[in-house]
This record gives structure tokens, sequence and C-alpha cells, in this order.
């Protein structure tokens, strides 16, 4: 068996409704106009069955909500979109085994209320958040109340990289060329958020805090040794006047938190990169993700890909069975894993 935790889609209902609301929404139509599976689930289904044994967990797609619509409109976007995916799970299943919820970050009081709606009325098996809110950092005290609730709540939150065009590659330039700001930008973003939310003590906190980060943790395992031995100096250096910049209160090295993120194998098939982010992380931390329909094939590619990369790496067998499924059920509570994890 093999539970996908990171593929897209857009119900229906949502679709629509983020279509009339959203000046936003025809930038995302554009790039995904050549993708029918990320609606129509018939289409979704012939390609899922190419790979048997395969369930997906269900998530929005990106541009987040916040930036969609504005915080009286952005609730209403993430009602429809997660009644409509719950719609699915309830009705296919065998297909889906679970559905991770999104939230309106941009109102926080909204967005607790949403958490609990979903969790408590709907099932929702986490929610998905982004790298920042509209230019906020995950660190600011208005988005603290988030992580505590889903801690309370002993479900996960997927962190998805945010980063769009209009960041420029240069400070002379108004724009990104050669999307720059999605190949390397959304693993930076990834990397500084998690950064943020370590020295903002977010797992002293809340120690049993999980969040699953999109692309085996962006930059994270491949600088292991700035994270780890760099971080150890932080502020060496650092000049008198940005003391305050470079100050924390973290009673453990760095790195020890940096590895207590998850993270998905959605690396597109890059063997290098998973054996890098699986000796950083650990079997016990990596969970299987595709970021299906988002391949130059409509679909199937980065599935095949992501299992032919998994397949060719040395695993023990549960090793593979943790990151293939087990994580997935451990940390969803999802039916069967106790017998899965063992």
């Amino acid at each position: 068996m093999k539970i996908d935790i990171f593929p897209h889609i857009l119900p229906r209902t949502f679709h629509t409704r983020m279509c009339e609301i959203s000046e936003r929404a025809g930038f995302m139509l554009k790039r995904t106009a050549a993708i029918p599976a990320m609606i129509e689930v018939d289409f979704r289904f012939r390609i899922m069955d190419q790979f048997p044994g395969y369930q997906q967990v269900l998530t929005l797609p990106g541009p987040p909500l916040e930036v969609l619509g504005n915080e009286t409109t952005s609730p209403e976007l993430a009602r429809i979109a997660n009644d409509g995916m719950a719609e699915l799970v309830a009705k296919h299943p065998d297909r889906f085994v679970a559905f991770v919820a999104s939230l309106p970050m941009n109102n926080t009081a909204a967005a607790l209320a949403e958490i609990d709606r979903v969790v408590q009325e709907l099932g929702a098996r986490g929610v998905q958040i982004y790298s920042n809110v509209n230019g906020r950092p995950l660190d600011r005290p208005e988005f603290r109340p988030v992580f505590e609730r889903m801690a309370a709540h002993d479900l996960p939150i997927w962190l998805h990289p945010s980063r769009a065009v209009n960041f420029a590659d240069y400070a002379t330039e108004t724009k990104s060329s050669y999307e720059m700001w999605w190949v390397f930008g959304w693993p930076y973003e990834t990397s500084v958020a998690m950064g943020r939310l370590v020295f903002a003590g977010i797992f002293e906190a809340f120690p049993n805090l999980k969040i699953i980060t999109h692309h085996m943790g962006g930059m994270i395992p491949y600088f292991e040794g700035r994270v780890g031995p760099g971080l150890d100096v932080l502020g060496a250096r650092t000049v008198a006047e940005d003391g305050a910049l470079v100050k924390h209160n973290l009673p453990r090295r760095p790195i020890d938190y940096f590895r207590m993120f998850y993270a998905d194998t959605a690396l597109f098939g890059a063997v290098g990169g998973l054996e890098c982010g699986l000796a950083f992380f650990g079997a016990d931390r990596v969970l299987f993700g595709t970021d299906m329909p988002f391949d130059p094939e409509g679909g199937p590619g980065f599935i095949r890909e992501t299992i032919r990369a998994l397949e060719s790496m040395e695993l023990s067998p549960s090793d593979r069975i943790k990151i293939y499924e087990g994580n997935a059920r451990r940390l969803l509570h999802l039916p069967g894993e106790q017998a899965r994890s063992a």
C-alpha cells in the first residue's frame, strides 16, 4: 500500500466559487489548464489505476486562500474547499483515505474556527498552511494560536512554500526570470519558514507539534553543515548593532529542532535528494508524497518517478513500509496504524 500525503486537487465547487470572486484565480487557471486531473476525478482515477495499492490524502494546490480572498472572503473559500474535499473522501474512501483542510490565514479567528469545524465535523486529518501569509512570517504572534490548536488536536500541519513571480530575483528588477521564483525560491521559502519557527521556540512551546514540510524540507538536509555547526556559532561574528537579530533562548542546538520536522518525498524522482533528506530526518519522519498532478504528463509522471526513486534506494523492509504508509497512518491516525507501523 502507498499513501500519497501531498497530491493536489481542486474540488469543483471550490473551483467555481474561486473563479467568481478572485482576480488571482486566473493565474492558477492558466498554469493548470492542461491538467484535467486537477478537477476531473474520473481522469484522476485512470492515472491512479496505473499504480496498484495507491491512495491519496487530498490537499488544495496554491495559491493560498489568503491570496485569493481578503479576510472577509477567504473564510468562505476555506469552507467551500474543505466541504468539497470532505465530500470526495466520503464518496471515494477507497481512493482518498483522508483530506487536509485549508485555512484562511489572513483571518486568525476564522482559521481557528475552521480548524475545529473540519476536525470535529468533517474528519480532516490535518491542515495546510504556507511559508508566509501575504509576506508575513509564520513566527508572528498572531499565528501562534494556529500551531497551538493543531498541537491540541494532535494532528499535523502541512507546510507548503509560497512565492510568486513578482518576488524578483534581484532588487533592481520587478519580476523573477526563468521561473527562479519557483525552482529556487520555494526551497528557500520552506527553509526560512522552518528556521523562523525553530528560533521562535515553536517546538519548545508545543513538543508534540507535527509539521510536514513539502519537497523534503527544502534546503535544510543539503545544508546540514550550516544548520548544525554554522548555527552553533550564531552571532559570533555579528556586528553589535545587529545583535538583537540573533538572540534566542533555545536550550538545545538549533539542528536538533530542525530534525523535529517531517518531510515528504516530492522531489520528482531525484534519488540523491531523497537519500540526503532521509539521512537528515530519518525513516520515521519521511512520508511518501508526489505533488501529483503537477508533472509534465499531467498526472502519472511524478507518482511513477517517486516510486522508481524509492525502489532504487537501499531501504530495509520496515523503513520502506514506514515511508510508503506507516508514518502517514501514525501521524494522521488512520485505520491500521498499529499494524502497518510495526
